[in-house]
């Protein structure tokens, strides 16, 4: 088992903290988390006072546990000072070198879980009047997000600070697939289950689900094991399924591809250009698409040549992705399940719905 990065940074910031307050260095932090009655140990490797005792530092490394990850060994600073930030607000958190932000110079990406996290290990250790400062390094930070697909959420210069779980969830393990059916069985179990479902295929997807308020509905996060999930849910007696997805990701389904995980299959511009004809696109815009390097720059450059014809081809997806998926699982079971697709963008925006996603989208928000 291993800790995700929000975990890792808020022993690192207690560390930090404790050291502000004249307290001698732990190597291990104990750590409250939101589903455990009792605090776990996590380790940091140093904390040190700065600056005459008026900031101090703390230093430890992320381990994720066992299978790949980016994350693993990765080196994190926090440097933790007094505030003058509004009295309401008792945390100031900034982004240091290697931390993303949404956009360049923007707040610093982090979601909620990780906001939790802090407030519930480091606020109990603070006076009501004290305000505290925490700035984040990732020293490695800015290359590694060069590897991941925060760019395409938006954030910038670094890795984002998300995650809405303590341990580490492996989204192509089949371990994932276990977790996630057995999350399945327990929601469709549940005297408060109507029949109707959200599936996020990790964690942007389901911050986004919460912000949008599309959790009103049991929300389950399949990591990359939809083909399955999918047919699990229609043998389950989920009569309403909601995809809520990057269009980067759910595009994949458009093409036939229901494990998506990018070591298994891509395929993405080639199903991008196939809808494009399918659509009577000109010939020379479906050329600019099957020439593009991501579906990024496909999307970007469409827009800008022919919003029109963007706009058309990005419906024709949604509907696709629901069409496929909708035939997948008629291939394995004839149980009755309504299929939409949602589909979201880089900057975590809601943009684009097949006609069953629109009309569970109106239902959910209701």
């Amino acid at each position: 088992m291993g800790w995700t990065l929000p975990v890792w940074i808020a022993a690192v910031a207690r560390a930090a903290v404790t050291k502000l307050l004249g307290y001698p260095f732990e190597e291990h932090q104990p750590l409250l988390l939101p589903d455990r009655d009792s605090p776990i140990q996590v380790a940091v490797s140093s904390a040190a006072l700065l600056k005459e005792g008026t900031e101090a530092l703390a230093i430890g490394y992320c381990d994720p546990g066992p299978g790949l990850d980016l994350t693993r060994n990765l080196e994190i600073w926090v440097r933790a000072s007094w505030s003058g930030a509004p009295a309401e607000e008792w945390l100031e958190l900034k982004a240091g070198e290697g931390v993303g932000t949404h956009g360049r110079g923007g707040r610093v990406s982090v979601s909620a879980f990780a906001r939790e996290l802090l407030r519930r290990n480091l606020r109990p250790l603070l006076l009501p009047e004290r305000k505290v400062r925490l700035e984040v390094v990732l020293p490695r930070g800015r290359d590694l997000a060069a590897r991941t697909s925060n760019a395409a959420f938006g954030v910038v210069d670094g890795l984002a600070l998300i995650g809405t779980q303590a341990e580490v969830q492996r989204s192509a393990a089949p371990g994932q697939l276990n977790l996630a059916l057995e999350e399945l069985r327990q929601a469709v179990a549940s005297k408060k289950f109507r029949g109707a479902l959200t599936f996020v295929i990790g964690e942007n997807g389901r911050d986004i689900a919460q912000r949008s308020r599309l959790n009103q509905y049991p929300v389950i996060k399949t990591g990359n094991w939809l083909g399955p999930l999918l047919v699990a849910a229609a043998e389950a007696g989920v009569s309403e399924l909601l995809l809520l997805g990057y269009h980067g990701k759910l595009i994949k389904l458009a093409g036939g591809i229901f494990h998506t995980h990018h070591h298994l299959a891509d395929g993405r511009l080639e199903t991008l250009t196939a809808l494009a004809v399918d659509a009577n696109l000109p010939i020379e815009r479906i050329q600019l698409l099957r020439g593009a390097n991501s579906i990024e720059q496909a999307l970007t450059q469409l827009v800008a040549l022919d919003a029109t014809a963007a706009k058309q081809l990005w419906q024709s997806l949604a509907t696709a992705v629901e069409r496929r998926s909708s035939a997948y699982v008629a291939r394995y079971n004839s149980a009755p399940i309504a299929i939409g697709a949602v589909l979201f963008d880089r900057r975590r925006q809601l943009r684009w719905r097949g006609p069953i996603g629109k009309q569970l989208l109106k239902t959910s928000l209701n």
